[in-house]
């Protein structure tokens, strides 16, 4: 069998809009015999600051009810939510910094930030579940199997707790470098490219955590394109 696999689509035919369970995990559960970590990212598209990624793998406590893709629920939500996963399931974050997004681009920041989470799972793997369309390169360097589903986040509940994870610590991140930074809003924004952003861009100037290989910060133009 392939270390790399197709979702079993299927197995969202009855699922609800936004509403995450463990069919999926479990599917793949039977699958691959033994245990299985979701991965999601947050900060891809912005023009500063870190992406962060997370793994979770889930025990057998109670999933948090507010549990969906990350962009669904309110600030106030998801920090309860991220203090539900840390405490009863088993969580690994990692990041790649704005630096790092220059020198290999975001996609491959991303995959290898992601390779570094999974590593740091306190539990040994069998397979993962990837949001998106790229599995890291990490798993089959592992060994691991892996599949990446598209919306995961909205369906597959490790994927939604991973997402959850990486937010919020993607965001506690951004407002740590506002106050280093307070002249560009990083506490509202999260480094995304919004009008006041855009302006304080223009009266300031990029800082150290901007992604210099991003529009519109790239000088000739070019440059990669925020989701």
């Amino acid at each position: 069998m392939s270390a790399l696999e197709s979702p079993v689509s299927d197995l969202f035919a009855d699922l609800l809009p936004g509403v995450c369970d463990r069919r999926v995990e479990d599917s793949y559960r039977r699958r691959w015999r033994g245990t299985v970590a979701g991965v999601d990212e947050a900060g891809r598209g912005p023009w500063a600051g870190p992406v962060v990624t997370a793994a979770v793998v889930l025990t057998d406590a109670d999933l948090p009810d507010c549990l969906t893709d990350s962009k669904q629920l309110t600030a106030e939500e998801r920090e309860a939510c991220f203090e539900a996963i840390c405490r009863d399931h088993h969580v690994a974050v990692a990041s790649a910094s704005a630096a790092l997004i220059d020198r290999v681009n975001i996609r491959a920041a991303t995959l290898e930030a992601m390779g570094r989470a999974l590593a740091s799972l306190p539990v040994p793997l069998v397979g993962v579940l990837v949001d998106g369309r790229d599995v890291p390169p990490a798993v089959a360097e592992r060994g691991l199997k892996g599949a990446a589903i598209v919306k995961g986040d909205a369906h597959v509940a490790a994927i939604a707790a991973a997402s959850v994870i990486a937010k919020v610590t993607r965001d506690r991140m951004m407002r740590a470098y506002a106050g280093h930074y307070p002249l560009y809003g990083f506490e509202r924004h999260m480094g995304y490219g919004t009008p006041g952003h855009r302006t304080a861009l223009l009266a300031h100037g990029p800082c150290p955590i901007h992604r210099m290989s991003f529009r519109p910060l790239r000088s000739d133009g070019e440059g990669e394109e925020a989701d």
